[in-house]
């Protein structure tokens, strides 16, 4: 069998030669490299002086067996290929590469039988925690209580109680949209939406209402339901400024739709802030700043919520009761012209 050999061709060190070096045995070096407590203090740092010394890296697998750990962690995902997945999974990577964990990506395409296919390969490979992510923020079915290992449910909640679930706060999103829309002076506001069999769009659409009964307003007609479409933006703000020309401000439940309804504002000749203000959601970044003018939108931090995902099954892992129910996470406002004129 070949010699290992660090980076200057030279042989690497072992464990054997940090023990020899330190003046300990093989058994109480690794127990130091591995910050076990049971080595003196003044032994541990020997220890690590003498690793340093040797410019000794331990294996990584060996250092998983001893902690009973494989370094690894699952996630599990219903659209790979969907806009909000991509955020998410990027903070989750973001935290697990500066922990040092590797990740097996798997996708299911929201097939049940496919993720359960996956799930008996993430857990034959014996990872040390698992994050479930969804589509959408409707509740999904629960895993079950059996899987060894712990599991956080990441934009789409659990709908068991007992497990730990991470979702934005789409309510309060809703609410600060028209707080927002209030504070720049608008009153005669309406909203455009998409698919009211979301969560989303009805928690968005609750938090809008609350707002406006805080200021002692109301909507200016119904909520306009379809699809998270551009298409839709256009058809329903046309229909919506024939029917209440008085309109001063339009909430849209998706930057899609918001992009449409600027479209249609143009061509009406409404002129967006000045005569009509338009705030979408999701702070889709490459259409909101392409967008004439540029699209203020609330932004669900999807990054952030894959981080604290990850951070969730590292204190898992490291035997932190993490909790259970829905977290909400916060959501933020981002301004931009659509809502207030650039000078």
């Amino acid at each position: 069998m070949p010699v290992a050999a660090n980076e200057n061709g030279s042989k690497a060190a072992t464990l054997s030669d940090v023990a020899r070096r330190a003046g300990v045995s093989i058994a109480t070096a690794s127990k130091a490299l591995n910050n076990r407590d049971d080595v003196a203090v003044a032994t541990r740092q020997r220890v690590l002086r003498a690793a340093d010394e040797l410019s000794f890296t331990p294996n990584a697998m060996a250092k998983g067996l001893l902690a009973g750990r494989t370094g690894t962690v699952g996630l599990l995902t219903s659209d790979l290929e969907g806009r909000f997945m991509i955020p998410i999974l990027m903070g989750a990577e973001d935290a697990f590469g500066a922990g040092q964990i590797s990740v097996f990506l798997c996708d299911a395409r929201g097939d049940a039988i496919r993720e359960q296919h996956h799930l008996k390969a993430l857990l034959s490979r014996r990872v040390d925690g698992i994050i479930v992510v969804g589509r959408q923020t409707d509740p999904r079915p629960s895993l079950g209580q059996e899987i060894p290992v712990p599991v956080v449910y990441a934009y789409a909640p659990s709908d068991d109680p007992r497990d730990l679930s991470l979702t934005p706060d789409n309510y309060t999103g809703g609410r600060m949209a028209v707080e927002h829309l209030i504070s720049c002076g608008r009153t005669r506001i309406a909203h455009i939406t998409g698919d009211p069999s979301y969560a989303a769009a009805q928690d968005r659409i609750a938090g809008a209402r609350a707002a406006l009964d805080a200021a002692g307003l109301e909507l200016v007609g119904e909520p306009m339901f379809a699809e998270w479409s551009e298409h839709w933006g256009r058809d329903a703000a046309a229909l919506l400024l024939q029917r209440h020309p008085e309109v001063d401000a339009i909430f849209c439940g998706s930057d899609q739709i918001a992009r449409g309804v600027l479209d249609t504002a143009r061509d009406l000749g409404r002129s967006v802030p000045e005569d009509l203000a338009v705030i979408g959601y999701d702070n889709w970044e490459v259409l909101a700043t392409n967008s004439r003018p540029q699209l203020t939108s609330i932004d669900a931090n999807l990054q952030q919520l894959g981080r604290q995902a990850a951070q969730r099954v590292f204190d898992a892992i490291d035997g932190v009761d993490i909790g259970e129910g829905t977290h909400h996470l916060p959501v933020r406002l981002v301004i931009r012209g659509s809502t207030i004129p650039r000078r």
